[in-house]
């Protein structure tokens, strides 16, 4: 857990702003007036043109993921949204923030595209953004430009008076969307078929598993590790996390995101034969009894659409083009991803590695695009680009337009709340729990990096920071 970064105000630098904008950059692409590839020219489209066709993702990284049954679909946005340019929008949206002061709170994830992001009062992570909206007590409205699962997080976390809104509700998560209720109930009967009683304890006082879920997950799965003695991870966290659970039990049950829990457990020393995948389309998820026995971690079939586009052969050109670079990636890339770069870590950690090399530094980022753009952007005093040359943005983040942002702000300032996220009681109740063991769970003050690395600054601070925010948030 780490401290949220505020925007007090947007940036003014035109240029900057410019080459921040992956938009920008794609329109260009698909225009033809400047170099480079997108994964789709329907990126240079509309969002509002995919909310009224068949259900999806949308254009992007996730285009090619099955979106379940009954996901949620946003409704036509009314055409004066749709038509306007992009500086009406950008001065509609100034008008209505302003009209609206304290009374509301704009949150923009990493993730989102930098013509959103510059109207954000906070920019972070999920928990990072839940939590900021925690330091606006008289909001009234909490407008969260980042995905469902996020917006379901400050439901919970904020005030029952509070309206979480998500200005496009078609804005999901594939990888959330990968580990469902039911899904990962069935799992559960199926390793007590295996483990017999889940809630018996052996010698040492462990149950024989421990359900561990992303924060990248439905509010419905934190409420079932909240019911089942679990706990939920960050990126940030996932080893603290993993620490507790084999306190408390044999193995650990981990979704959504395979790579995460690979990657952490990895790390940790447990060996790979000793974590399974479970295949939800597979009995006993594809594996064997004695497999299931022997496990320490049993990894959920799930994973980020982003973060698969990484590869080794992308690290290993950047090598070769760029003598010196440092090659940064998530956690949720492939194992052999993270196990070529010089680092791995969350949002966070890449922002405080950039922030924290000396001038002159040359950066392979692997994660989401307009995170890696807009840093490029921000720190001309290095040379940064993104591990993956095609613009390929995560489709979901993409379908928040500054369009809808200035559609649930207008509707705000006229006195009608839309696209409002809530969460049952009886879902969030549990949820809660599994949350306040994870705020419980807090990192080490230090973050393993390569010795010599520039980027070891970059993980002192980080982990200072996680450490005086995890006391913070938790107090």
């Amino acid at each position: 857990m780490s401290t949220t970064l505020p925007v007090t105000t947007p940036r003014s630098d035109d240029a900057t702003r410019a080459a921040a904008s992956v938009d920008r950059s794609i329109r260009l692409i698909t225009a033809g007036a400047t170099r480079g590839e997108t994964c789709t020219p329907d990126l240079a489209k509309g969002p509002w043109e995919f909310d009224r066709g068949p259900a999806g993702y949308g254009p992007g990284s996730s285009m090619g993921d099955v979106i379940p049954t009954g996901s949620p679909r946003q409704g036509a946005l009314p055409e004066e949204y749709r038509r306007a340019s992009d500086a009406e929008l950008d001065e509609r949206i100034r008008a209505a923030k302003a009209t609206l002061g304290d009374r509301v709170v704009v949150l923009g994830h990493f993730y989102q595209r930098d013509e959103v992001v510059q109207h954000a009062d906070f920019t972070g992570d999920s928990f990072q953004l839940a939590n900021a909206a925690k330091t606006r007590p008289d909001a009234e409205a909490i407008v969260f430009c980042g995905v469902h699962f996020m917006a379901e997080t400050a439901d919970m976390l904020s005030r029952p008076d509070q309206a979480v809104i998500l200005p496009n509700l078609a804005a999901g998560c594939s990888m959330a969307d990968m580990a469902d209720t039911s899904s990962v109930e069935e799992c559960w009967e199926q390793l007590e078929e295996v483990y017999g009683d889940l809630t018996a304890t052996d010698a040492d006082g462990r149950v024989p598993v421990i359900p561990v879920t992303y924060m990248n997950s439905s509010a419905a799965l934190k409420g079932f590790v909240g019911r089942n003695g679990g706990i939920v991870c960050t990126s940030s966290n996932a080893t603290t996390v993993l620490e507790w659970a084999f306190e408390r039990g044999q193995r650990v049950l981990f979704f959504p995101d395979q790579h995460l829990g690979r990657n952490t457990a990895k790390a940790m020393g447990v060996p790979l034969e000793a974590m399974p995948m479970w295949n939800p389309r597979k009995p006993l998820g594809g594996s064997t009894t004695a497999e299931l026995e022997d496990a320490r971690v049993i990894l959920w079939h799930g994973f980020c659409s982003v973060h698969k586009r990484f590869t080794v052969d992308q690290i290993e050109r950047a090598r070769a083009d760029h003598p010196g670079v440092q090659v940064i990636v998530h956690p949720e890339c492939p194992m052999p991803v993270v196990d070529a770069a010089d680092a791995s870590g969350s949002t966070d950690f890449i922002v405080k590695a950039i922030q924290a090399a000396p001038a002159g530094s040359t950066f392979a980022i692997g994660t989401e695009i307009n995170l890696v753009q807009r840093l490029a952007a921000e720190h001309p005093e290095h040379e940064i680009f993104c591990l993956d040359p095609v613009v390929c943005p995560c489709s979901t983040m993409y379908r928040i337009h500054p369009g809808y942002l200035a559609w649930v702000l207008e509707e705000l300032v006229a006195g009608r709340v839309v696209n409002r996220i809530e969460v049952a009681e009886d879902v969030a109740e549990p949820a809660r729990v599994a949350l306040e063991r994870m705020l419980a769970a807090k990192p080490p003050a230090s973050v393993p990096v390569p010795a010599g690395s520039t980027i070891a600054a970059a993980g002192d601070a980080a982990a200072a920071a996680a450490d005086v925010a995890a006391s913070a948030v938790g107090a």
